[in-house]
């Protein structure tokens, strides 16, 4: 058994302790002979190496409730609501961790081979540490988004590759940064065979998974290095709401127009989208852009969190 193997079985024995037979850190440490922020690290990595997974069967009808309504409202085709009144931000994303975990368990278990487009950042990175491990070499992940940013480094949350690796599958990934440094550079990457091949296949995915990115100083985009403060700063005075895979559109959802058009190079979407596009997303700094996204019906399918909900239905019904 090497070192890795080893580590894996470790975790693997503090997370059975842990959530089967009840015991706490301390015990766990005492137990393996380890200290307790060890033992603490080992079942932390159990989640993250999707060992863990969590199954509540007792339904929160009031969030039941919620996403039906939503659903409704919205003409979609998948609505999920986890519980959040008076939790932290972090308490919630982990909580769409799981959950989104859980809706993407469904699509991957699938026999038949299918191909998913992925879009990138830290909610979709959480929920694919939350996935358990699946043999599907059957299917694919497409990237839908170039991750090189202006500096020439890459994303910290390259979202599909690990879900490939979760499944076991191909993995295909957009050949170009974010937002190239001329149109004429735009069109240079976009022209190239390898970019429309990738491009194609993400455009025919069967189920697309994405995040929704609220925008100002210091939003993902701007913190990762691919907007300039000076971009954000013109995006906001033309109202923006929020972003997905770089497109920007405004409070009512409609799609902005301006320089960041000739840059991008992402895989085009499109309001009142015909495509299966899921959208995981919540807490207080993403409700602006989640309401848009409805609003565009940019998404036909969302994971979100209760107080999100409870805001995105006042809205609809004044």
């Amino acid at each position: 058994m090497n070192k890795e193997e080893k580590k894996q079985e470790l975790a693997a024995r503090a997370a059975w302790m842990y959530y089967v037979a009840g015991l706490t850190q301390q015990d766990i440490a005492t137990a393996l002979g380890l200290s307790r922020q060890v033992a603490q690290r080992l079942i932390s990595g159990a989640r993250e190496m999707g060992m863990v997974t969590v199954n509540i069967s007792h339904p929160v009808t009031r969030c039941m409730k919620l996403a039906s309504e939503l659903q409704q409202k919205y003409a979609l085709t998948l609505c999920r609501v986890v519980p959040s009144t008076g939790l932290e931000n972090e308490a919630i994303q982990q909580m769409l961790a799981v959950e989104g975990a859980d809706v993407m368990a469904q699509f991957i278990a699938a026999d038949n081979a299918q191909v998913f487009g992925i879009g990138s950042g830290k909610t979709l990175r959480a929920i694919i540490d939350a996935l358990p491990w699946f043999e599907r070499p059957q299917h694919q992940c497409v990237s839908m988004i170039g991750a090189i940013a202006r500096d020439d480094s890459g994303t910290r949350y390259d979202v599909p590759l690990k879900m490939a690796e979760k499944m076991q599958g191909k993995y295909y990934f957009i050949p170009a940064p974010l937002y190239a440094d001329s149109p004429e550079d735009k069109v240079m990457w976009c022209q190239h065979q390898v970019y429309q091949r990738v491009a194609e296949r993400a455009l025919n995915a069967d189920i697309t998974f994405l995040g929704i990115g609220e925008v100002g100083l210091g939003c993902p985009l701007n913190a990762e290095g691919f907007i300039t403060d000076e971009q954000v700063r013109t995006l906001e005075a033309q109202q923006v709401a929020g972003e997905m895979l770089g497109h920007f559109f405004n409070h009512q959802g409609e799609r902005l127009h301006g320089e960041l058009d000739t840059l991008l190079t992402s895989v085009p979407l499109c309001s009142h989208t015909p495509r299966k596009v899921y959208a995981f997303a919540g807490g207080e700094k993403k409700y602006h852009a989640i309401s848009a996204a409805l609003a565009g019906k940019w998404v036909n399918g969302l994971v979100t969190d209760e107080d999100t909900a409870v805001k995105l239905l006042a809205e609809t019904q004044a």
